[in-house]
């Protein structure tokens, strides 16, 4: 039969007749920048994440750019962030024009290591700092990040593009943080038609920065306080992430019964399955899997052969990739972000997975640790 790696047309019922009305409604209005979409997108964004202040943005990229242009991260700053990571958190230091140094993962939550970031900091001493919350959780001393960064002032900005719906000690993952970012790309937890993103902030002067760098760098239409950009989320990415919200808790609970259901089964496979911290509630944005590396390389042909789509999130860490070499300037801790590139494999998981899909998926697992296929 086959199954996608990840399905993202998976409609509630009714969805699309009513995102095809409020498309209709808006385009004859012309309600395409700005307006009562955005307003209450940000709205409610602040009241699921337990932040005071939302901006929202183009893109999960802008996001970060946007995150360490507002608290003044520019030319010459050193920043440190994950060597396991989307290049995308890279590539924002380098953008805005401050020095990369990247920090090794843990073998235990897959999350940046924190003694080897403890060492860095006092090494580097950097303007800020970016924690990722990777896979759907993030790492089990988040409390302690947060306490060094203020500790040694160190903005520490929190990559959470992967983290929407999940829960730390109770509460959004988002909560405590100094600022925070998020992504709805498609195929995020929470998603747009398109592109778009936001930042999270708990101060309401730094909000207003992030506002103003988001739209040219704007103090009134025609006035400008800063080089900015257009990084303006548009009215109908912000109508389709309305809607979504609408179903969201149905599809985090789907993801969520699909990631425990892979956890026990797997695990009773034998199969070395990361499962979140103890302080976590993931959200089921993705399976994690290591395997040695030459039998990851059979089951993910056996994979494609079957039509079963995998990931390798990710498979390379940014230190290795040949687009840092300009600008990496240290990394600290040891190889561990190479030896999870080398053996993660990500399994299908997305909402409203049916039990056929599964089972069909398992059975090759299983098969293929039997030495069945």
């Amino acid at each position: 039969m086959g199954v996608p790696f990840i399905d993202i047309k998976r409609f509630e019922p009714g969805f699309l007749e009513a995102w095809n009305a409020k498309v209709a409604e808006m385009s004859k209005n012309a309600q395409f920048i700005g307006g009562a979409e955005v307003a209450t997108l940000e709205k409610r964004l602040s009241e699921y994440t337990g932040t005071a202040l939302t901006v929202s943005c183009a893109n999960g990229t802008d996001a970060l750019q946007l995150a360490l242009r507002a608290v003044g991260v520019g030319a010459g700053d050193n920043v440190l962030l994950p060597d396991s990571t989307f290049w995308a958190t890279f590539e924002a230091v380098v953008n805005v024009g401050a020095n990369p140094y990247t920090v090794d993962s843990n073998m235990t939550d897959l999350q940046m290591d924190f003694d080897a970031f403890a060492k860095a900091i006092d090494e580097v001493k950097p303007k800020a700092a970016m924690i990722v919350h990777l896979y759907g959780w993030g790492s089990s001393r988040l409390a302690d990040y947060r306490a060094l960064c203020k500790q040694k002032g160190v903005v520490l900005i929190e990559d959470g593009a992967q983290s929407f719906g999940v829960k730390y000690k109770g509460e959004p993952v988002y909560k405590g943080c100094q600022i925070a970012t998020t992504s709805f790309y498609p195929a995020k937890v929470l998603g747009a038609a398109g592109d778009g993103g936001a930042v999270f902030v708990n101060d309401q002067a730094l909000a207003d920065k992030v506002r103003m760098l988001a739209n040219h760098g704007r103090t009134t239409h025609y006035g400008h306080g800063a080089v900015g950009w257009n990084s303006r989320m548009d009215s109908l990415q912000a109508a389709f992430v309305n809607l979504g919200l609408d179903h969201f808790e149905a599809r985090l609970k789907s993801r969520q019964d699909w990631a425990a259901r892979y956890h026990k089964d797997l695990r009773a496979l034998g199969v070395n399955d990361i499962t979140p911290p103890a302080d976590y509630v993931e959200n089921g944005y993705c399976n994690v899997t290591l395997f040695e590396n030459s039998k990851r390389t059979k089951l993910e042909a056996i994979l494609k052969e079957k039509g079963i789509g995998f990931g390798n999130i990710y498979p390379g860490a940014m230190s290795d990739q040949p687009g840092a070499k300009e600008f990496l300037k240290k990394r600290f801790g040891g190889n561990n972000a190479q030896q999870v590139s080398s053996t993660v494999l990500n399994f299908p998981l997305f909402p409203y997975m049916t039990e056929t899909e599964y089972k069909e998926i398992l059975s090759i697992i299983e098969n293929f640790l039997s030495g069945k296929n």
